[in-house]
């Protein structure tokens, strides 16, 4: 079907008078002299074909062609101001549709807080949250699969920004019959001939390097033994008697009877949460994304 090219002038012009039944008063109440009226009137009869008005002494009513066409006229002045407020909050960071990686540690800490203060702010605006480690967040911002992420250890990349939100300090994964558990404060160096259970590098090559930093720091080079992508399946690994973990310390949320956590020492060290994003994403709801978590997250 041809698409008529109307007016929305004119349809707002017979939108009036069809309720004022009254030039002068639907003039008035468009803001514009009678003449006027009376054209645009006339221009959108011409396009339909027929008179929508019947015109006689002090009297106007609606033709049977402007019965018609009054319902789809209200339709279409409603729809475009419905779409004019949609577009003007979409414009804002208001409204739309926003894609948040995230690590799963962060579900542990900061993601649930901050999905709901944002949600609260701007209950608009849609979320679709993807669970994904460093690496493949990175991957997906410079595939724009993905419009923000939330994750550990953030490398430098060409074309991302990234803000650290968050500083963790690091804790010992233990089995819970280990002789180490029974210490409150767990050296380093005491882990030296332990197998490590730890996320593979390639989930995320700076916190992997991180730990390792850590183990040489204190004079050993770590055994890495089992592997998992998830942190509650290394904390289980853990369990299962499989080895040792170095962790941050939000993973102590996650509660397995045969697992300990315990502080290290030293114990100056920290992992970096930030949120990075596109470094020339015109996206408004990222700008209000990054104010949310300025706002709502501790330094």
């Amino acid at each position: 079907m041809n698409r008529p090219e109307l007016s929305l002038q004119q349809l707002h012009a017979f939108a009036v008078l069809s309720e004022e039944l009254h030039f002068g008063r639907a003039a008035e109440r468009l803001g514009i002299a009678q003449p006027p009226l009376s054209q645009q009137i006339r221009r959108l009869e011409a396009k339909v074909g027929h008179p929508l008005f019947t015109r006689g002494p002090g009297a106007v009513a609606l033709t049977a062609a402007g019965r018609q066409l009054l319902p789809a006229a209200r339709r279409a002045l409603d729809e475009v101001a419905a779409g004019l407020d949609t577009a003007r909050r979409a414009g804002s960071g208001e409204a739309g549709l926003i894609r948040i990686g995230f690590a799963a540690s962060l579900a542990l800490t900061v993601l649930p807080g901050l999905l709901r203060a944002y949600r609260d702010r701007y209950p608009l605006v849609g979320m679709e949250i993807r669970e994904m480690t460093t690496a493949p967040q990175v991957t997906a911002l410079h595939e724009h699969a993905i419009d923000v992420g939330l994750l550990r250890e953030p490398p430098d990349e060409p074309g991302l920004a990234a803000e650290a939100i968050l500083a963790e300090e690091f804790i010992a994964v233990l089995p819970a019959a280990h002789a180490l558990a029974a210490r409150r404060v767990v050296p380093v160096e005491a882990l030296a001939d332990e197998p490590f259970v730890l996320l593979p590098r390639g989930a995320g090559p700076m916190f992997h390097d991180r730990i390792l930093g850590l183990c040489h720091a204190a004079g050993f080079e770590p055994r890495l033994g089992q592997q998992a992508v998830e942190w509650q399946t290394v904390c289980a690994l853990v369990e299962a008697g499989l080895g040792v973990s170095l962790a941050p310390a939000s993973i102590r949320r996650i509660r397995l009877n045969g697992v300990a956590y315990r502080r290290i020492s030293p114990n100056d060290a920290r992992t970096t949460v930030a949120v990075a994003w596109r470094r020339d994403d015109p996206n408004p709801l990222v700008a209000r994304f990054l104010e949310a978590a300025r706002r709502e997250l501790p330094r």
